[in-house]
């Protein structure tokens, strides 16, 4: 398989749970310990060898294209949503004549985490097989992130393989934002907006869809009470 050197950033949503920090600025843009989400996510996909990430667009699309503009490590193309936002399925559904034809990274915008003793980018883009995968998730444990506190996404079973969670139950891991994705797992998308999620779901019950759990910890930044506890946890890590 080819070298993975293209990334989609979803970056386009509003960010409500965000405000009042969003009132004036998308969540991409906000800052935790001193430099805005994005550009640590842009940081971390540079580090891992990514050329070019295509950034989706619509709240206040216009501030996050002009912060962005200048950057060239990677080097980023945008995908336009202005008109109508497309949610984490149909945002990709959009990008994909801009991502090539092979497996790509799909990053949240506003996902960050320390690292451990293995980079978990890197290992996510060498641990995927097309073969037997339409995705890989990058997967935090349900206890221990940082500022998280829901039910867990997803199950493992001894060979990464997941199933998602069911109703009412608890689930030991979390999807922390990341994954590699084949462009096949999107045959038959449906047209619009709609969730990965559902995507996701046809692929667990094919048995193409896996994990692996990140190394480190992960920060659920989902509020502005959550960037005081990524903050400090960061600081702790550097000391």
């Amino acid at each position: 398989m080819s070298p993975i050197r293209n990334a989609m950033v979803l970056a386009a949503g509003l960010g409500t749970r965000m405000r009042p920090l969003t009132d004036d600025r998308p969540k991409p843009m906000v800052d935790v310990a001193g430099k805005p989400l994005v550009d640590h996510v842009l940081d971390r996909l540079a580090d891992a060898g990514i050329g070019t990430a295509v950034v989706n667009l619509h709240y206040f699309a216009d501030l996050l294209e002009g912060h962005l503009a200048g950057r060239t490590r990677p080097q980023v193309v945008f995908s336009d949503e202005r008109g109508q936002l497309l949610d984490t399925g149909g945002g990709i559904v959009k990008a994909l004549p801009l991502l090539g034809d092979g497996p790509f990274v799909s990053i949240n915008s506003d996902t960050i985490w320390i690292e451990g003793i293995r980079p978990n980018l890197p290992s996510l883009i060498a641990d995927f097989d097309p073969e037997k995968m339409d995705a890989l998730l990058l997967l935090a444990a349900s206890t221990g992130s940082v500022g998280y506190d829901g039910r867990g996404d997803f199950s493992m079973d001894g060979d990464g393989r997941l199933t998602l969670r069911g109703e009412r139950l608890v689930a030991p891991f979390v999807y922390a934002g990341a994954a590699v994705l084949s462009p096949g797992l999107f045959a038959g998308a449906p047209e619009g907006p709609f969730s990965l999620v559902k995507l996701f779901a046809r692929a667990a019950e094919a048995g193409r869809l896996f994990g692996l759990r990140l190394e480190g910890v992960w920060m659920h930044v989902g509020t502005p009470e959550a960037i005081s506890e990524a903050e400090q946890a960061i600081s702790l890590s550097t000391e």
